[in-house]
């Protein structure tokens, strides 16, 4: 089992939670973040005062995925994610040594 970490624009959340269901994802959690990558935050005006922001609103979202069903989820997200623009986001994907689902005690992929 994996456990798949994306970081996304804000405004991509519903584009791509409708291609994870369309991949067959089951369940996923949904965290608003901030922070910066390679652009480094951004510079904006407000009522004629320019400020930096260095933390930029982002999107964290996390999929527990079966060995064999990884890479769809990958591509669901990265090909509706993609803008091509500086700060489009990051995948990460981490190993995931036991699941418990804590209302049957089911284990693993049967916990998925």
């Amino acid at each position: 089992m994996k456990l798949v970490t994306a970081i996304i624009k804000p405004h991509k959340l519903d584009e791509v939670k409708e291609a994870l269901q369309g991949a067959g994802v089951a369940g996923l959690t949904v965290s608003e973040v901030r922070g910066y990558g390679r652009q480094l935050g951004h510079t904006e005006i407000y009522r004629g005062a320019e400020y930096t922001v260095e933390f930029v609103p982002k999107v964290k979202l996390e999929i527990l995925a079966s060995d064999s069903t990884v890479d769809a989820v990958i591509d669901a997200v990265v090909g509706v994610a993609r803008s091509g623009e500086v700060g489009d986001g990051k995948v990460f994907v981490t190993e995931v040594a036991r699941v418990v689902r804590i209302r049957t005690g089911e284990t693993d992929d049967e916990a998925i």
